[in-house]
């Protein structure tokens, strides 16, 4: 005899762990004045690197609106270019050049990604507000919303990320972005606490983008838009829920059909501690060039290097570079370089650049210099191996650290001295040494854009925490229009 089997159609109460992001997202009280600086570095920061962006082709031929000349009216600003567009849209230009040249803020654990990357939605969604709120004669956000929104987006993606490798599994960081994305966003057009369970709902159910772009044999330019997608998707979820759309409730511990048994092989997210302002304290910078975070400390070593061995390079036998397990498994690679996306995610290029030139800038990935006939015969002669100490304090909360070390043997037996550096300019435990020449990395990134006098006014803002605060956002963007 055959039993009928139904499923028990009874709606539970919300995932906790929705429920643990809506809390902090509608309650959390902000408290950390050092939590408020960074994310003002952090902004700047971003908008620095999204004007060096636009300088390149690959990049700027996906901005603007879908149809040529169409423009929003109360539209959000798009920095650096005259772009008025939907916050949709907006989101993805804005999170595309922040992200492009791989050189914005970055948090390493267990799973990696660049939380500015949620700057898309943040900016886009907090322009688009405030200029329909002054429509409507009411005030405006000003730019303490949107510090406040960064912190929170920061931490949601980060802490999410601190025992919880995506990676491991194939799947991009990019999903972090789109749920930490999807929580502010809602947030900032007005959404309590159910409208952000349903938007995280809508989140997690989404399919998740895969890691293909960012590996060989298929590195490719995605990478540096992936980010500006993810955060475009979470504004149209956001704006989707704030319409009415319903949210479900069980969208990750639903069996059979939840996030966890379709995705995450039946085991649950890990939440190690509270969230709080721990992730936007802490916040890893790449000051020096723009480069794989896993990679920084090695082309910080290369290029200690380089006046010892640059009239010798003819003479190398064999490169020594010791690494994390984290840079093995995701930048370690041989053969063939097809494209700019392919070498800013290659260790042995970025070492081999910066042994030979003494530096490495956005430039050296392209075609031209990726020619030139030393660098992929440097390629040939380094031997990558992980130190497991280096991994074990990778991943210890207490360090955090992103060591590298070079050693160079030549052909008459001689060597250099190993050359170990364990935390990147850009790391908190540099921040006094680092702070000085991330203002001029943006000095130095607003001038591929506007004159000096708009520079002086934007860094003038950048640099007075209490005046940024106060400023409208329409304001704020308005100073960045191109």
């Amino acid at each position: 005899m055959s039993m009928h089997i139904a499923d028990v159609n009874l709606r539970p109460a919300a995932d906790r762990e929705l429920t643990a992001i809506a809390d902090y997202v509608t309650s959390y009280k902000i408290e950390s004045p050092l939590a408020y600086s960074t994310a003002r570095y952090c902004l700047m920061d971003s908008l620095g690197c999204a004007m060096l962006a636009l300088q390149y082709p690959q990049c700027t031929k996906l901005l603007g609106p879908i149809v040529p000349g169409t423009t929003v009216p109360h539209g959000a600003r798009v920095p650096g270019t005259d772009y008025v567009l939907d916050p949709i849209l907006a989101a993805f230009n804005i999170g595309a050049t922040i992200r492009w040249l791989d050189y914005n803020d970055t948090w390493l654990a267990a799973e990696w990604g660049h939380p500015s990357d949620n700057l898309g939605a943040i900016l886009a969604v907090a322009d688009y507000e405030s200029r329909k709120r002054i429509l409507q004669n009411k005030a405006p956000l000003t730019m303490l919303n949107v510090l406040k929104a960064m912190i929170k987006a920061y931490e949601i993606q980060g802490i999410l990320a601190l025992e919880n490798s995506f990676n491991r599994i194939g799947l991009d960081h990019v999903v972090l972005v789109k749920v930490a994305s999807t929580a502010v966003a809602t947030s900032l057009m007005g959404g309590n606490h159910e409208a952000v369970v349903n938007a995280l709902s809508q989140a997690w159910i989404d399919g998740q983008s895969l890691r293909t772009y960012r590996h060989a044999p298929n590195t490719g330019s995605r990478k540096s838009w992936a980010a500006g997608d993810a955060t475009s998707r979470a504004v149209r979820l956001a704006w989707m829920v704030m319409q009415g759309e319903m949210g479900y409730p069980s969208a990750l511990t639903a069996k059979k059909w939840g996030f966890y048994d379709v995705t995450w092989r039946g085991q649950h997210l890990h939440l190690p501690q509270p969230f709080g302002t721990y992730v936007m304290e802490n916040i890893l910078f790449k000051i020096a060039f723009p480069a794989e975070f896993h990679a920084q400390t090695a082309v910080e070593c290369a290029i200690l290097l380089h006046p010892r061995i640059k009239d010798r390079l003819d003479k190398i036998e064999r490169i020594v570079l010791t690494t994390q397990e984290s840079a093995v498994r995701i930048i370690s690679k041989t053969g063939p370089l097809y494209n700019p996306a392919d070498r800013d995610h290659c260790l042995q290029y970025m070492v081999a650049a910066g042994l030979i030139f003494g530096d490495l800038k956005a430039e050296y990935y392209e075609d031209k210099f990726a020619n030139d006939p030393r660098i992929d015969l440097l390629r040939e002669k380094m031997h990558v191996q992980e130190d497991t100490q280096f991994t074990k304090d990778y991943l210890n909360p207490e360090k955090r650290s992103i060591a590298n070390s070079i050693q160079i043997y030549f052909t008459d037996g001689t060597h250099t001295e190993k050359v170990l550096v364990e935390y990147p300019i850009g790391h908190n435990r540099r921040r006094e040494e680092g702070i000085p020449l991330l203002l001029q990395k943006c000095e130095n990134n607003l001038r591929n854009v506007f004159n000096e006098e708009q520079i002086q006014k934007q860094m003038a803002l950048f640099l007075d925490q209490e005046a940024l605060e106060k400023t409208p956002v329409n304001e704020f963007m308005d100073l960045f229009i191109s």
